[in-house]
């Protein structure tokens, strides 16, 4: 099954990636002529940049939810309330984000257009201006991103050694060297599965831009991912080869992201 729905997908993209097909008449082979002609596509390197500024913002998300589920896991007064108001962005889907952000930023009666004229005197378009328009849909992203964390964390707090912390405040730690030495070390299954994750969320990312701005204002929200549906499913050209080795480049950019940390994680577990 993984061969099935994983490898040859892959392998099946990569090889595409060499070839001109409209996805009905024959392939052409053209060996790195995609690749050659991606290279040289501004549109490619506008989507590029935003996928690198969607990785480094998004991370936040990992942080944020776990500092949230800190906070959370404590035993207090009225707690189940703010975990229900924590928890109810991670079950409403991608498209109604994209609409509740979408009027939260919009001119003229959106909450935050109208906060901004307020504090400057002068309202910002954010989904309409090229300056701003990728940071306010990787807010809206940042969102149920960091519910879903804070849910990863939750999780692997309860199952954190009551003996270990126990132990550690016996020696004295407090505050963040008990969470730095302590809590953090058994939170290490809970922070791959969170940091895959969203390196994974920030590179598709397909789903807001499609919603909110549909890749513009001129195609300056455009994202990897979209700009590879532009190109091979819709009236741009179906040209699948291309959409393929946008695919490819994607694919290799999360494998770095994801190796690198596992990477990471394996050296610090050794010691090295």
């Amino acid at each position: 099954m993984f061969s099935l729905y994983v490898i040859y997908p892959i392998i099946a993209s990569m090889w595409l990636s060499f070839y001109d097909w409209d996805g009905l008449g024959e392939k052409v082979w053209l060996g790195t002529q995609n690749y050659i002609e991606l290279f040289d596509d501004e549109a490619f390197y506008t989507s590029l940049k935003n996928n690198i500024i969607w990785l480094a913002l998004y991370m936040l998300a990992v942080p944020a939810g776990l500092f949230i589920a800190l906070f959370l896991n404590q035993t207090v007064t009225g707690i189940r309330i703010y975990k229900s108001l924590f928890f109810f962005p991670f079950v409403i889907s991608q498209v109604v984000v994209g609409l509740i952000f979408s009027w939260f930023y919009a001119p003229n009666f959106g909450l935050f257009y109208n906060l901004i004229e307020w504090i400057t005197g002068t309202g910002v378009a954010v989904l309409a201006d090229d300056r701003y328009v990728t940071y306010g849909i990787i807010a809206a992203g940042l969102w149920p991103q960091i519910a879903y964390c804070m849910i990863l964390y939750l999780t692997g707090l309860n199952n954190v050694s009551p003996d270990q912390i126990e132990a550690a405040r016996l020696d004295g730690a407090r505050g963040w060297r008990m969470l730095w030495h302590v809590i953090l070390p058994q939170l290490r299954p809970a922070t791959f599965i969170a940091v895959v994750v969203t390196v994974i969320g920030a590179l598709r990312s397909f789903d807001l831009v499609s919603i909110m701005t549909d890749g513009g204002p001129y195609g300056s929200s455009r994202v990897l991912s979209f700009y590879m549906f532009e190109q091979a499913l819709s009236e741009y050209g179906f040209r699948m080869g291309y959409g393929a080795a946008i695919a490819v480049i994607l694919f290799a950019i999360m494998m770095v992201f994801i190796s690198g940390f596992i990477w990471k994680m394996i050296r610090d577990e050794r010691g090295m």
